[in-house]
């Protein structure tokens, strides 16, 4: 296994393999790996010749210091469980000097209504750290093809954007959520949860099925309203926020319209931990 803590390094290696006619895909995390990221390079693996993984805990996405503070990191662990996936795989493990030079700020982007809602909404200038990072991660890997889990729909969606407005020769591939076998979404931040927190935070996925199931025959004020309802009396969870949205646009709609893809999306607090997740609804 190769890992790159130098983006000079890097791309030497990239130029190399692309002198062969080889294609590159880039999963990019931000560590504390899980099944959900393996699931992501499996997907890589079968159309990429070549696979970099990219482990940055990236500062300018996060508006809260705790929460940065907090964020599980682990890379030597992280390198032994790529190591059982594929022995071939590529790292790239910056730090944020290396990644940005001295001023680790973000760029101001214009995503129009796919930032200013939900996460955006929440979190204020998290989408512009996203970007920011993304369109550095492109710039210097140049892959083909990058991988990215559904699980962050919205971001996925600003990711397309941002590609297609900065004109990045990437091909932007969303892969389908894996959950733990109560139904929790993977992600790092589940490693922050005490076990009774993490069991009961199943509800996530369970009020999210229910919503589906409401979609068929009940009206978008009243899923939302039996939503809200069922958090209200949660003993752990706390809920943040509750929409239905059309998929494409992620505009919160308050009526159905016929050949349009919707999808729900929930934010909620299991103590201290902000958990988020998101489902097709038609």
């Amino acid at each position: 296994m190769q890992i790159f803590k130098e983006k000079e390094a890097l791309q030497t290696a990239v130029r190399e393999l692309k002198s062969q006619g080889k294609t590159l895909g880039l999963v990019p995390t931000m560590g504390a790996l899980h099944d959900g990221h393996l699931s992501l390079v499996q997907n890589a693996e079968k159309i990429c010749d070549q696979v970099v993984v990219s482990i940055f805990v990236n500062p300018t996405q996060f508006n809260n210091p705790q929460d940065l503070e907090k964020y599980p990191r682990g890379l030597q662990k992280d390198i032994e469980l790529l190591k059982t996936l594929n022995p071939n795989l590529w790292v790239f493990a910056p730090t944020a000097q290396e990644l940005y030079g001295e001023n680790i700020i973000s760029e101001e982007f214009d995503f129009g209504g796919l930032g200013k809602v939900m996460e955006g909404k929440y979190r204020a200038g998290h989408f512009d750290g996203v970007g920011t990072v993304v369109k550095l991660l492109f710039e210097i890997v140049k892959p083909s093809k990058a991988f990215f889990g559904q699980k962050d729909f919205q971001q996925l969606q600003i990711i397309r954007k941002l590609t297609k407005d900065e004109k990045l020769p990437v091909e932007v591939i969303g892969c389908p959520i894996l959950r733990e076998p109560n139904g929790l979404a993977r992600s790092s931040r589940n490693e922050l949860l005490e076990p009774e927190e993490r069991e009961s935070a199943s509800f996530i996925h369970q009020t999210l099925l229910k919503s589906r199931d409401l979609f068929g025959t009940k009206s978008v004020n009243y899923i939302t309203d039996w939503v809200y309802a069922q958090f209200e009396s949660h003993p752990f969870l706390k809920l943040e926020y509750f929409e239905i949205a059309d998929a494409s646009t992620l505009k919160k709609i308050n009526r159905k319209r016929k050949g349009q893809e919707y999808r729900a999306f929930i934010a909620a607090y299991a103590g201290e931990v902000r958990l988020i997740d998101n489902m097709a609804l038609n």
